[in-house]
């Protein structure tokens, strides 16, 4: 999850207590609280999927995130955007950062295992680095950067393995689907930063106007999407209110914390944990069985991400002086 339009602000100053200060202690449980839900979101997935069609999932993930939202809108006092135009691009971020990726990973979860959905899921940053050197044009990537793509690139591969298509991980084209969903992400964040920020709205409000809106949309589109047979049971129940309410509501409101408080860079390191959290819930609860390539494809795509974004050229800097 990104994960999605949040305002980066510079971290506190050290202190020089020795005892843990409250509010660290608080960001440190957020920042936990972060991994575990969006890791978990992918079990949510796939326990929503035996009493619910795909496009079921999605619209009720989406109406309780709305929901969630909507309350601390209100509980806050936050004001709502005026201006049309900034409508208008929550639309397209709507559609690309909600709508057809949370289609896309409900769809694809049908066939393959939670824990491997959150492994590719885990490729965000990645998909974020390369369309953000094709549409910002002002930016452009390092040695550095270009290293991290590439890793990543061979770790999706590994993960994939193309050399045993049709093994027990599922077919090639549902992880093909969890692959086009975050590029769909890695897209809305370059829009989100191009047409989106310069307004200076808050992460809560974005957060709650593209929920919001990717909420109509498929309530819009339910009478052609969302149909079939619905069964609520309370596994299925207790999965939609997790996945709507802390990971599509009040995981963009912990998000938000984390950044203020560690940094922007800091707080991505949640992308490193979730797959871990989504392969080893996958086993304990679902009894999956993630083959070799999984868990060591997923380890390049971290390393990949940790060297696009400089992390580990400046801990070898750390230790050389």
């Amino acid at each position: 999850m990104t994960r999605e339009g949040t305002v980066s602000t510079s971290p506190p100053a050290p202190t020089t207590d020795t005892a843990p200060h409250p509010a660290g202690r608080s960001v440190l449980a957020q920042y936990l609280a972060l991994a575990l839900t969006w890791g978990a979101s992918f079990l949510f997935i796939k326990v929503a999927l035996t009493g619910l069609s795909p496009a079921q999932t999605v619209l009720g993930r989406l109406a309780l995130g709305a929901l969630a939202l909507n309350v601390i809108m209100l509980v806050t006092r936050r004001r709502w955007p005026r201006r049309p135009v900034f409508w208008a691009h929550m639309g397209v971020v709507a559609l690309i950062l909600c709508v057809v990726p949370f289609l896309l990973f409900a769809w694809a979860g049908q066939y393959i295992p939670s824990g491997l959905s959150s492994i590719y899921n885990a490729t965000t940053p990645l998909m974020t680095m390369l369309v953000t050197l094709a549409a910002l044009r002002q930016e452009r990537l390092g040695a550095t950067g270009v290293l991290g793509l590439l890793l990543g690139a061979a770790g999706v591969v590994v993960v994939l393995a193309p050399w045993n298509l049709e093994a027990g991980a599922g077919p090639w084209w549902a992880q093909a689907a969890c692959l086009g969903a975050t590029f769909c992400y890695g897209l809305a964040f370059a829009y989100t930063r191009r047409f989106v920020l310069a307004y200076g709205h808050d992460a809560p409000t974005i957060a709650a106007a593209q929920v919001g809106v990717a909420a109509l949309i498929m309530l819009a589109l339910s009478p052609l999407l969302a149909t079939g047979p619905v069964r609520l049971d309370l596994p299925v129940v207790a999965s939609m209110a997790a996945l709507g309410i802390l990971g599509t509501g009040l995981a963009y409101v912990w998000n938000t914390s984390v950044i203020a408080q560690w940094g922007a860079t800091t707080a991505s390191t949640v992308t490193y944990l979730t797959p871990l959290v989504g392969v080893v819930l996958g086993v304990l609860v679902l009894g999956e069985t993630p083959t070799w390539n999984q868990p060591l494809g997923a380890v390049i795509v971290v390393i990949g991400i940790m060297t696009g974004q400089g992390i580990i050229g400046s801990w070898s800097g750390r230790r050389s002086r």
